[in-house]
């Protein structure tokens, strides 16, 4: 649990989210949001030029499969700017009838993000279906070129968010960039083989396999966000677990009403009442309970009910 310094004064950082705590991934982590806004920043310029010359290129060579990679790559860069409004959404402070902030915003482009990916695997198939049904004759050699520069920009863009994956939204955003440079590679191999053999069907063959790993990396994403959507114990935490720490707690007799959610894609929130019949608890006590659950869970917001009487404990416990 080596991220826990970050977290009381950076809770915005992306430290200890579902997937994070277990990587101890503690470089970085308090500078990450500005860091992220330059990558952002960066990875959607890069690639809202690329989509033009992409398209341009389709049409002025002959090959859809360029035009569809420019549509792909267009999915991304609104995906690159939804995570970012997510990004900075989440370090808003609360406000008004919002009292947990905005963070939960990023659960929200996580979703979102999942969903324009599955439009990217419907536009692709859709094509793909439309090669197979009029074969074309594309320049092979146009297409290696271009995609080729697609791989590199999107090789690019993924490496300025390698550092985030523990935060949902950011490991959506590089999601996309990597299953973007696949989406290159399969058109620039489809172009060798097209120069090689002049089958204009290896094309659409190769577009197949691509959609299918899209489809493998959106439906994780999508099963994670909807999970948080739906406020389960995120991934990384035990919630068996949990319960057995706070119970062996000095004077803790009983434990009830335990919650434990996502409030965003990084932050963690837990709620309790522990019936404390003998010793009420001290600040000192509470401090300590909380400290300990954010080493050890990754917990960024604890709220504790004391109790001295068991029986408080109506319904649903």
């Amino acid at each position: 649990m080596a991220h826990a310094h970050a977290h009381h004064h950076h809770d915005h950082a992306g430290n200890g989210g579902p997937h994070g705590h277990q990587h101890g991934h503690q470089h970085g982590h308090h500078h990450a949001p500005a860091d992220f806004g330059r990558a952002f920043a960066i990875g959607i310029t890069l690639n809202l030029v690329f989509v033009v010359v992409e398209a341009a290129a389709g049409f002025i060579y002959g090959s859809m499969a360029l035009v569809a990679d420019a549509g792909h790559n267009l999915s991304d860069v609104l995906a690159l700017a939804l995570a970012w409004v997510a990004a900075i959404a989440a370090r808003r402070p609360p406000a008004g009838r919002f009292t947990y902030g905005y963070k939960s915003s990023t659960i929200l482009a996580a979703l979102a993000n999942a969903l324009l990916l599955a439009i990217a695997i419907g536009a692709i198939l859709f094509e793909t279906v439309n090669r197979l049904m009029e074969p074309a004759e594309p320049q092979g050699m146009a297409m290696i070129v271009v995609a080729g520069i697609g791989i590199a920009i999107n090789a690019l863009t993924a490496m300025l968010f390698v550092r985030g994956q523990q935060d949902l939204n950011i490991r959506g955003a590089y999601l996309h960039m990597v299953a973007d440079a696949l989406v290159s590679l399969g058109v620039v191999l489809a172009g060798v083989a097209i120069l090689l053999t002049g089958l204009a069907w290896i094309d659409a063959a190769v577009s197949l396999v691509i959609v299918a790993v899209i489809a493998w990396s959106t439906w994780g994403l999508a099963r994670d966000s909807v999970a948080m959507g739906m406020l389960a114990v995120p991934a990384g935490i035990d919630l068996g677990e949990v319960r057995r720490h706070l119970a062996g707690l000095d004077g803790v007799a009983a434990v009830h009403d335990l919650h434990v959610w996502p409030m965003s894609t990084t932050g963690t929130a837990l709620t309790a009442h522990l019936v404390m019949p003998v010793r009420p608890a001290s600040d000192g006590f509470l401090h300590d309970v909380a400290a300990g659950l954010r080493e050890r869970f990754g917990v960024d917001h604890a709220t504790l009910q004391i109790e001295s009487d068991e029986h408080l404990c109506e319904q649903g416990c």
